[in-house]
């Protein structure tokens, strides 16, 4: 039998595709539809200049979804696809894997009995050139300037504009809504919370920081040093590298006598450099080494600011030669030299890649009937990335709690991630909460994980979980009017 196919691979520009299932959440039956396609993003005079792959998932049994809650979901990068948290996370099928997150074969899905799905419907965004979603050459055949989507402002303003769009085509403008985003799109998300408000007039009830950034909050030189400290001891006590006293302990004993001395001893210290006391300063090493798994050799030459790369090279390096992985330390990596300054490579990414691509190509093919030719970009090309503008997006998201009384905020961060650590984002919390008064509508959750938490099956479940309490809080005085 011969069989033909296209030969030019084609962009969709508005279709979409809808397939119905029923799942399983808290031994609740939940009936939902999923909508997968492609939206356009247009010019000023109106004319498509890209189009952005998603996948909508909502409840078919809710009448009425005027107190319905919908997530709008990005993943970081920035030119990561939306596959991380889609597949992982709060979606209703999720990759297969192991208890601790680890890839199983053969690769596929499962349903997730912990997805957000039964209390709110979630659509997953994937940016220009991540996933399917790809720029649209003009008449004459050129395609737009980049500069329209790859920069911190451009991400932000186009995709408010996006969002307007499928709002309003999904008739979801009564309903609460939220933006969840994992490391660079908490960027992404902090600063659409204001440009969705200030430009679209769309009032967010919540915004979920996972693994965030710095989202435009300094803290280089001593204060990222010290912030290094508490990350470093997670990591070492996981692989069991720390003097008994602290080992025979838990882990949630150990971290607040850390970030305390990390606050109030640490960065003095580094912040005195070369005049600090030569007594103090060995006190110094003696207890970064304690709290560290490091040698006292190690901190001492490096002048007390260890590197993070060293970090992930050196800690087992006399244990048992492996490396440990950047994005998730649990992970262990095998270099061909034990010598050097840091990892050849991210052993907890090659882990993931395994079994992240071969699941949504699957998924999208055989279970939501989206058939295509485009290549799914797990990582798209989006560089050069425009960051000359500078990034405020914290501050921004920080004027857009003070302006919208009902706006709540939650960070998740996991211990063991070293690309975006814990300890950095209660940093990233505290500086939002400038004034002190916004105390009551910030949270931080920590899970014993990586950067994506969510893999471990014990953390998916918690995650979820505090995801549903977070709705619920937010959700409680909406009644009584966005006031102080």
């Amino acid at each position: 039998m011969l069989s033909t196919k296209a030969q030019n691979v084609r962009v969709s520009i508005d279709t979409t595709i809808v397939t119905n299932h029923t799942t399983t959440i808290k031994q609740q039956t939940i009936p939902y539809k999923a909508t997968t396609g492609f939206q356009p993003v247009w010019d000023e005079s109106g004319t498509p200049i890209a189009s952005l792959s998603y996948t909508y998932y909502k409840r078919s049994d809710i009448k009425n979804d005027e107190k319905r809650p919908l997530v709008i979901s990005f993943n970081g990068g920035p030119g990561s696809a939306s596959v991380w948290m889609h597949i992982a996370y709060t979606g209703p099928r999720i990759l297969k894997i192991d208890e601790e997150g680890f890839p199983v074969q053969p690769y596929g899905i499962k349903a997730n009995p912990n997805s957000i799905l039964d209390v709110a419907d979630i659509v997953f965004v994937n940016p220009v050139n991540t996933g399917y979603s790809r720029m649209i050459p003009g008449s004459d055949g050129k395609m737009p300037e980049k500069e329209l989507f790859f920069g911190v402002q451009a991400d932000v303003k186009y995709l408010a504009g996006w969002i307007n769009t499928f709002v309003s085509r999904n008739n979801r403008w009564r309903s609460p809504k939220y933006l969840i985003g994992e490391s660079y799109g908490t960027t992404r998300v902090s600063g659409l919370a204001l440009e969705l408000q200030n430009q679209h007039w769309m009032y967010l009830n919540g915004v979920i920081l996972v693994s965030p950034t710095e989202i435009g909050f300094k803290f280089a030189g001593p204060v990222e040093v010290a912030n290094r400290l508490p990350y470093f001891t997670a990591a070492a006590w996981y692989h069991k590298m720390l003097p008994p006293e602290l080992q025979n302990k838990d882990l949630s004993e150990i971290l607040p006598e850390v970030e305390n001395y990390t606050i109030n001893e640490l960065l003095p210290a580094i912040v005195k450099s070369g005049y600090l006391e030569k007594d103090k300063k060995e006190n110094v090493i003696t207890k970064m080494a304690y709290y560290s798994g490091l040698s006292k050799k190690t901190i001492r030459q490096h002048n007390l600011e260890v590197p993070k790369a060293y970090f992930w090279k050196d800690l087992l390096r006399d244990k048992d030669g492996y490396t440990i992985g950047r994005l998730d330390s649990r992970y262990k990596g095998m270099d061909i030299k034990e010598a050097g300054e840091a990892p050849d490579y991210n052993s907890e990414l090659t882990s993931w890649l395994h079994s992240f691509t071969p699941a949504i190509n699957y998924y999208y093919s055989q279970e939501l009937n989206f058939k295509t030719d485009l290549k799914y970009n797990m990582f798209g090309s989006v560089r050069p990335w425009d960051r000359t503008k500078g990034n405020q997006t914290g501050e921004n998201l920080r004027k857009a709690m003070a302006m919208n009384a009902n706006l709540h905020t939650m960070i998740q961060s996991g211990y063991y991630d070293g690309a975006t650590t814990y300890f950095n984002a209660k940093y990233v919390m505290w500086q939002l909460n400038a004034n002190g008064k916004l105390t009551d509508r910030l949270s931080f959750k920590g899970y014993r994980s990586g950067h994506m938490m969510y893999l471990r099956n014990e953390d998916l479940i918690q995650a979820n979980d505090d995801i549903r309490a977070f709705i619920t809080k937010s959700s409680a005085n909406i009644s009584k009017g966005s006031k102080y």
